[in-house]
């Protein structure tokens, strides 16, 4: 499943898997991981370059977990019309399901300012189905 927005002509692609514990546990640590794969596609007539990320991580018992930062995975990608950047992370959680969520601040070729949305997208385990209590 992917989720994808698109502001200011920029489209934030996401696709989520989990990780299987034997993939990355270590010791008693029980962890949850999800794998996410971002796509940045630039679909206006400036050149943009990403500048931070905000993001919004919610664990099934309702912790919120507030991550800032310059760039993505140690870049700053500069993208000209037409152009994709790709990346790829992860997201640990102590229960089995939650939620990430932001914005990327970019820049245009005359230095304003772009705020663009990340869609909110579930972390779950695979065939899981989430209850409403």
């Amino acid at each position: 499943m992917f989720y994808q927005h698109t502001s200011h002509d920029i489209t934030v692609r996401v696709e989520v898997e989990y990780v299987p514990p034997e993939a990355h546990r270590r010791g008693a640590d029980m962890r949850h991981v999800w794998a996410y794969h971002i796509s940045l596609m630039n679909g206006g007539n400036q050149t943009v370059q990403l500048k931070t990320r905000h993001w919004t991580i919610m664990d099934a018992r309702g912790h919120v977990e507030y991550v800032n930062g310059p760039g993505v995975v140690g870049e700053t990608p500069v993208l000209k019309p037409g152009e994709t950047f790709s990346y790829s992370s992860g997201c640990p959680l102590s229960t089995a399901s939650g939620s990430m969520s932001g914005y990327y601040m970019f820049e245009n070729e005359d230095g304003r300012p772009l705020k663009v949305i990340i869609p909110t997208f579930s972390l779950d385990l695979p065939n899981a189905r989430r209850t409403l209590n």
